[in-house]
């Protein structure tokens, strides 16, 4: 293992924290995909499908930050094992619905509150900052190592969640995301001496991490990323069907995946850059420009590459976004903020399914590769028109400092409007 990862992994308890959010994490790249699996293979109805998939979508765009919020101020224990309860039990009650042929409302009413489930990738990240606020390079190579993690959730998520529903039963896909949810959350959660500590109920005010200047501004990029990762999902599975080979779209979309994979454990071992701003700006170009070898596939041994070289930029832009939101955002609302960049991610992620297949129906597979061209050109200019805000950023040992310092501050002020409230008790 390189060495700033072999770094990381000294610190006490850090193997099983992450591992715990591996395992926890798996169901966001299972459960909306093994919803429409199931519901296909029942009533072969892909409109009612498609249609829970995106309930599911929606709700996690509502409840998660809401979630994350309240983590935030009630430690990751006391919030995360309720919330993946509502969301074990919304799945139980989805998948029963299926078997007991209750009417249709009920299916929507269950996917409705699948979304409350806890962001396990924001929770880890959260851990991993806690822990090396301190070092901005040791919290790069974390970070890096969770884009790897991601990518792996994403390579085998959508393997178990489409096999286990056709080679098992129907509702097999579902239950195992939901059973993934709950023994991740509950190790985690056991893990209390990596948890981070909420702050005094007091320095908890202040409205919604989204109003942190910056943050809407990688919301919204991610919104169009995520339009970026559902579209090649689409566009690729109907590029492999076109040529007879529907089987090699996972291969395709491996390639992709491990392009992502590779790029993100080798910019784990760069030095941290205190520009970041104009980093993250160059990786959001680096994505968009990564979508135009895509119109030029003319086979599937051309596609595989192109592929492979637009992951390339994906997790060293999810890298460099989580950095800065962990620099914007003060540290009693971190994982709200890192919440909301994947909540905008997961919007984009319905919007871009949406479209692309719209899009695949009416002209083909080889020019509906313009929808992650056109999705990408419009992060670059949401990225290109709010960059001002980045480059004012202070450097993160002086951003840690004043944070510090102004934490310090507000407790003194505390301790002496206590002091004076005693002291007239007193009197």
């Amino acid at each position: 293992m390189p060495s700033p990862y072999r770094a990381i992994f000294a610190e006490p308890g850090t193997r099983s924290f992450t591992a715990a959010g591996l395992v926890g994490r798996m169901p966001v790249a299972m459960l909306g995909l093994g919803v429409v699996t199931m519901i296909s293979q029942l009533t072969g109805e892909y409109g009612l499908a498609g249609a829970l998939a995106a309930t599911v979508a929606l709700s996690t765009v509502v409840l998660g930050p809401q979630v994350s919020r309240l983590v935030d101020m009630h430690g990751q224990r006391r919030v995360l094992r309720p919330a993946s309860a509502v969301t074990v039990t919304a799945v139980a009650g989805l998948t029963l619905s299926t078997v007991v042929g209750w009417p249709p409302w009920t299916l929507f009413a269950f996917a409705s509150l699948a979304g409350c489930m806890p962001s396990l990738g924001s929770m880890v990240r959260a851990r991993w900052t806690a822990l090396f606020h301190d070092s901005p390079g040791r919290l790069h190579a974390a970070f890096s190592w969770e884009s790897i993690v991601d990518e792996t959730c994403f390579v085998l998520g959508p393997m178990l969640a489409i096999g286990l529903s056709t080679a098992w039963f129907p509702q097999a896909g579902p239950l195992a995301a939901a059973s993934f949810l709950a023994v991740g959350v509950l190790w985690l959660t056991s893990q209390r001496a990596t948890e981070p500590v909420p702050g005094p109920r007091g320095e908890q005010g202040g409205g919604s991490a989204l109003r942190t200047p910056g943050l809407p501004l990688l919301v919204a990029t991610m919104v169009m990323l995520g339009v970026i990762f559902s579209s090649i999902d689409v566009v690729t599975v109907a590029y492999a069907e076109e040529r007879g080979a529907k089987a090699a779209a996972s291969l395709l979309l491996a390639a992709y995946a491990l392009g992502s994979g590779v790029a993100g454990a080798a910019f784990g071992l760069l030095p941290v850059a205190d520009a970041v701003g104009r980093r993250w700006l160059l990786c959001v170009c680096a994505v968009g420009a990564g979508m135009l070898p895509l119109q030029l596939a003319g086979g599937l041994a051309v596609l595989a590459a192109a592929l492979f070289v637009a992951g390339m930029a994906i997790a060293p832009t999810m890298i460099t976004t989580v950095g800065l939101v962990a620099r914007l955002v003060p540290r009693r609302k971190l994982t709200e903020g890192m919440t909301w960049t994947s909540t905008g991610a997961t919007l984009g992620i319905s919007l871009g399914a949406s479209v692309s297949g719209w899009v695949v129906d009416r002209v083909g597979a080889d020019r509906a590769y313009l929808v992650p061209a056109v999705a990408g050109a419009c992060a670059i200019a949401v990225a290109l028109v709010g960059t001002r805000q980045l480059r004012r950023l202070p450097a993160p040992r002086q951003q840690e400092r004043h944070q510090q310092e102004g934490t310090d501050d507000e407790r003194h002020q505390h301790a002496d409007r206590s002091g004076r409230h005693e002291g007239r008790n007193l009197a």
